[in-house]
């Protein structure tokens, strides 16, 4: 890829900081001006025109307001809105634990008819079993001493996993095969959520592709990926979620997508990499 999703997500960030920095100049006020005017200390303009904090919907307003330019206050805060909202720090996120992180985007995955998702690291949340999915959200709530609601939140990721069962949507689902190994929960655990991926796969609504670990690669193992339809994609860092809704950048990863999918067995060559899986836990 050209360049990274964390890069967009900056680039959105200056972009507003740069279009504020654009008014102050126009008015032909300093920056320590404007921030008398705004009653800030004297630092906080210059660290908002360099893009080092993110102003709230106040400081947008605040900011317009001095320079006489409150007309362009509320473009502004929309773009600010989507700079904030393509990159979400999950120390941020999960605050108040996770429960909500799953609540809300429930909506998001009822109205998604096509979902392509690629996970090189665990099995797709959608698919995660009950158990799966505590041993995988209790190490989250450890690492990084979230406020401890794992009961709540698998109960809500089952929930907001329904969609699989219940609507018109349809799953594109490729993992590495090397998901089939790792250990986010105790054997028998595993065992059973490698039973669930196979009774998943009878479903006609889902396509689950393994990609073995010999395949000749074609697109190298990325970070966790989500798209929901052609409108967005979601990618899972270990510090944030990068939301992209650019339609370039949708573009790449739709097509890295499908040649990750040709490199990946499906069918019965699956089932068989899920079946010795659960062979080597025995």
């Amino acid at each position: 890829m050209s360049h990274s999703p964390l890069s967009s997500a900056q680039a959105a960030r200056a972009s507003v900081a740069a279009r504020l920095d654009e008014i102050r100049r126009d008015a032909g006020i300093t920056g320590l001006e404007l921030a008398t005017r705004c009653g800030w200390h004297k630092s906080k303009s210059s660290r908002i025109a360099r893009g080092k904090t993110l102003p709230s919907d106040a400081d947008i307003r605040a900011w317009c307001a001095a320079c006489g330019a409150s007309e362009q206050a509320a473009d502004l805060i929309a773009a600010s809105r989507t700079a904030e909202s393509m990159y979400v720090l999950w120390k941020q996120a999960h605050r108040d634990g996770m429960r909500r992180v799953h609540e809300k985007t429930v909506p998001l995955y009822q109205r998604t008819r096509n979902f392509r998702v690629y996970a090189s690291n665990l099995v797709p949340g959608m698919l995660q079993t009950a158990d799966y999915a505590r041993g995988l959200l209790r190490s989250i709530t450890d690492f990084q001493y979230t406020p401890d609601d794992v009961e709540q939140a698998v109960q809500a990721r089952l929930e907001r996993s329904r969609v699989v069962r219940e609507g018109h949507h349809r799953f594109a689902l490729l993992i590495e095969e090397a998901v089939l190994r790792y250990r986010v929960c105790d054997k028998e655990a595993m065992a059973g959520q490698l039973g669930h991926l196979l009774a998943v796969m009878a479903q006609p609504n889902v396509s689950l592709g393994v990609i073995p670990f010999e395949a000749r690669r074609t697109v190298w193992p990325l970070e966790a990926f989500y798209a929901f339809d052609d409108g967005q994609v979601a990618v899972e860092t270990l510090t944030a979620e990068i939301n992209l809704t650019s339609p370039g950048e949708i573009r790449t990863y739709l097509r890295a997508f499908a040649e990750l999918s040709r490199m990946a067995l499906h069918g019965a060559p699956a089932r068989d990499r899920i079946t010795q899986a659960i062979d080597l836990l025995r």
